[in-house]
């Protein structure tokens, strides 16, 4: 599965992060981390650190997991952003 960054939003459902087998969501994290935060090597954060930081955006529900059913990719968004629906007509 290949993750992609959406500008505007996501077409596709939430993911309950906690339903997510723990090993996956910390790859699913990583991943993230190292693709929204390229320059982490000049950051005062370890990838850990920023791992730990989107984890807690998670667990606080200001942050969720995407899975986008057009495109087969996931992706963490805010809280507040809506997901798009498709309109069968």
């Amino acid at each position: 599965m290949t993750q992609e960054k959406s500008d505007s939003h996501e077409e596709g459902i939430e993911i309950p992060f906690e339903q997510i087998n723990p090993d996956t969501l910390q790859n699913m994290l990583r991943e993230f981390v190292t693709r929204e935060w390229a320059d982490l090597g000049d950051s005062d954060y370890t990838l850990d650190d920023k791992v730990a930081q989107v984890l807690q955006q998670l667990e606080a529900h200001t942050a969720k997991v995407v899975y986008d059913v057009t495109t087969e990719t996931w992706n963490i968004v805010a809280a507040n952003q809506r997901l798009a629906s498709k309109s069968t007509t």
